[in-house]
């Protein structure tokens, strides 16, 4: 049954019974990640938690207005609008909204065994900012999906959507960078690594040295290439070659192309030197790709 909370002004709040925690607790894919309690204080006026004794869920909230604070881990943290946190499983903790400025929240109780990687090193507060990209709204959607969802009932098959709606939206927020770019070729403004992925796409044919990349994007070769690898993991030239040796496979599969042709189409002049390459990042050679059947 559900139980709905009272305190603010058009909240929404519900906790699941215990017997469905454990039942998802139980199930090999709840098990992973689950919601227990889930809700919506708007304008939350002297809304204060404290819990001295720790519980055993993961704690998520998400500010979208006004301000608040909170207290874990013997650190205290100012959190603002569009500012997101999670307090973990297992430590005491206290939460407020200013008294001046009340905070408008999202908040979701949740655990399961994968809880501690979407919560690890998001103590302190993460910024969701409101930029052309951001997707807020389609954030805010998903989690009124989530919240509906639930609020109809506790059925296995309604359990396990929202915890699949769960993962993507908490990975919404830690892969914040791809799941703005994920819905549009327009890359950000001011944006200078996405604005140079966008660049390596358009010109996947050419030969671009270190240096080219680093002048359209206004940096010196070395600063550029420690924002780059910061952002993806990859140093500039190795992610161009990733995305030639993308479409390549592209070719392969959808074309009659020769390999030596497909080559010298993702700017690769010396096809012994293509090979090697696409057999260090895809494990296989280009023939051997080809062939292999899919899907």
């Amino acid at each position: 049954m559900i139980r709905l909370k009272d305190g603010f002004s058009g909240e929404r709040a519900l906790v699941l019974p215990q017997m469905t925690v454990k039942m998802m607790e139980e199930d090999p894919l709840l098990s992973m990640l689950h919601i227990t309690d889930i809700g919506y204080y708007p304008k939350a006026h002297y809304h204060f938690r404290e819990r001295k004794e720790p519980i055993n869920q993961y704690v998520f909230i998400y500010c979208v207005s006004g301000k608040g604070w909170y207290r874990a881990g013997g650190q205290e943290y100012a959190v603002a609008e569009n500012q997101y946190f999670i307090l973990p499983a297992g430590i005491p903790h206290a939460y407020a909204s200013d008294e001046a400025n009340p905070w408008t929240i999202y908040w979701i109780h949740f655990k399961g065994a994968l809880a501690s990687c979407y919560a690890e090193g998001v103590l302190h507060p993460m910024d969701v900012l409101p930029e052309k990209q951001s997707r807020i709204s389609d954030r805010i959607r998903l989690f009124e999906e989530m919240f509906n969802t639930l609020q109809s009932g506790f059925s296995m098959e309604n359990l396990r959507y929202v915890s699949s709606l769960f993962h993507y939206y908490l990975g919404s927020l830690r892969y914040i960078h791809s799941y703005r770019n994920a819905n549009t070729d327009k890359v950000a403004e001011g944006d200078a690594v996405n604005e140079s992925i966008h660049f390596m796409k358009e010109n996947l044919e050419k030969h671009l040295a270190l240096n080219d990349l680093a002048e359209k994007a206004g940096y010196s070769s070395s600063h550029f290439s420690m924002l780059f690898k910061k952002q993806t993991g990859y140093a500039p030239l190795a992610y161009f070659n990733l995305l030639k040796i993308q479409e390549a496979c592209l070719m392969l599969d959808t074309t009659d192309m020769k390999i030596n042709q497909i080559c010298y189409k993702v700017g690769m002049e010396d096809a012994y030197y293509f090979s090697r390459l696409f057999t260090k990042l895809m494990g296989m050679s280009p023939s051997e790709y080809r062939e292999m059947k899919k899907g």
